[in-house]
């Protein structure tokens, strides 16, 4: 599989999609004052506990109070009131002692949240989820710093290595670098991207995540909530970090500042791929010269079409998705049975496809065409989950139901991405009537 990142800089932002193997997969947008992105941290001020909920309203700074609930304060969420208070109050230069600093004992899982939060405090947090429709952000007090190898960790000890790194020599070998470089108080995930990593590269990327930790500290002192405390990296920085690896051949950007920078960054995070990125100026829109546009207008309808001449219909509702999938014009064959599972699954890599492009979330229904025969239902949903493995986000699927239909559940971090794909008529201009001297016109041509 080969990976593009195709950057498209407009004077209202940055648009950027990601192609896997020329197929437009993800499409992301990131406006040039945008605040309260997944990941930043804040300073906020507890509003109002409602215990019916378990949870509190924060303000942060956004129109609507931010929403934190129980489980999300994280068990070490009294260390972290007891740090940001020390942080805001410090007269010194030299900061807090981390290494000395003494933990906290850690909440309960199923504590009150009026017990924890009393007195209203200040309190550092974390944007999990970004604004979405009339809903304030989401919160989280368990604060992670994300790099490209390890993720860390503050208050804790732990080390934890990914699931997806399956040598149990390699997770060994991770375990004891990391146990001997990384300072105490910090816990430290690693990452899948830290396989067969040397100790070097793995203390350059904890070094760099323990001196952002540093300026948050740094920031903390004498900040007066609402207020920002660090921002996450760009969008483009961002996928990188999480995306880059060998399957990555190309990105393309089409401002010089932004190439400088993303450049810059490569060559930071992995220089032997620094030559991957160019300068795009060819005059042409960027997206259209990747067939990016051509991609969005026939991906964002209602209708997709799929290459055998079946197609999905995609609908929205308040509490779920909904995707029909139907055979059209295809060619059926006396075997009613493996035509209907052919294109159910070719239908099932696209909704995959779908749901990372329009970053669909939460509770999605999908009614397969009928299949009689369990296997092939069983085939289905091992290619749905297959299909679905390279997708970040959170997600799970369920096998076929009796009445035919597939749950699938997936994470929603920002607005879901919709795109009018509609064009208006130039005869009626959208009105559906035309105007009497343009038919006369045609009648005398």
């Amino acid at each position: 599989m080969t990976k593009e990142l195709i950057i498209n800089a407009v004077p209202t932002g940055v648009e950027i999609a990601l192609l896997e193997d020329k197929k437009l997969v993800e499409l992301h947008s990131e406006n040039a004052d945008a605040n309260f992105s997944v990941g930043d941290l804040y300073l906020g001020k507890v509003k109002k506990l409602i215990p019916g909920l378990n949870a509190a309203f924060v303000d942060v700074g956004f129109e609507k109070d931010a929403f934190l609930h129980y489980t999300d304060l994280s068990p070490y969420v009294r260390s972290l009131m007891k740090f940001t208070h020390q942080c805001m109050i410090e007269k010194g230069d030299d900061g807090i002692d981390f290494d000395a600093f003494k933990v906290e004992p850690e909440i309960i899982k199923t504590g009150k949240i009026t017990e924890v939060l009393p007195g209203k405090p200040n309190i550092l947090v974390q944007i999990l989820k970004e604004p979405i429709a009339a809903k304030g952000p989401r919160l989280s007090c368990e604060i992670s710093i994300p790099g490209r190898f390890v993720v860390v960790t503050p208050f804790n000890d732990v080390v934890a290595i990914s699931r997806k790194i399956h040598s149990s020599e390699e997770r060994k070998r991770l375990q004891k670098i990391i146990e001997a470089i990384k300072p105490k108080n910090l816990g430290v995930i690693v990452r899948t991207a830290a396989e067969n990593k040397q100790t070097a590269e793995l203390h350059d990327d904890l070094n760099g995540l323990i001196h952002t930790w540093n300026t948050i500290q740094k920031n903390l002192k004498g900040a007066v909530p609402p207020a920002k405390i660090l921002s996450e990296q760009t969008k483009t920085t961002s996928i990188l970090r999480d995306l880059l690896n060998e399957d990555f051949n190309k990105v393309v950007v089409n401002d010089k500042n932004l190439f400088n920078d993303t450049k810059n960054y490569i060559r930071k995070i992995a220089p032997n791929k620094a030559d991957i990125i160019s300068y795009y100026n060819n005059g042409m829109p960027i997206f259209d010269s990747f067939g990016v546009t051509k991609q969005v207008k026939a991906s964002f309808g209602k209708t997709v079409n799929l290459p055998s001449g079946a197609y999905l219909i995609v609908e929205h509702t308040e509490a779920l998705h909904v995707i029909d999938v139907n055979s059209g014009y295809k060619s059926v064959s006396n075997n009613q049975e493996q035509n209907a599972l052919e294109t159910n699954l070719e239908a099932a890599e696209e909704i995959a496809r779908q749901l990372r492009l329009r970053d669909l979330g939460g509770i999605i229904v999908v009614d397969f065409i009928d299949m009689k025969l369990m296997e092939n239902k069983k085939k289905l949903t091992d290619a749905m989950d297959q299909f679905m493995k390279v997708d970040r986000a959170k997600h799970a699927v369920l096998p076929i139901s009796k009445f035919g239909l597939m749950q699938i559940t997936r994470q929603r971090m920002k607005p879901e991405t919709n795109i009018n794909t509609s064009e208006i008529c130039p005869s009626c201009e959208g009105t559906g009537k035309v105007s009497s001297t343009l038919i006369l016109e045609d009648e005398i041509a």
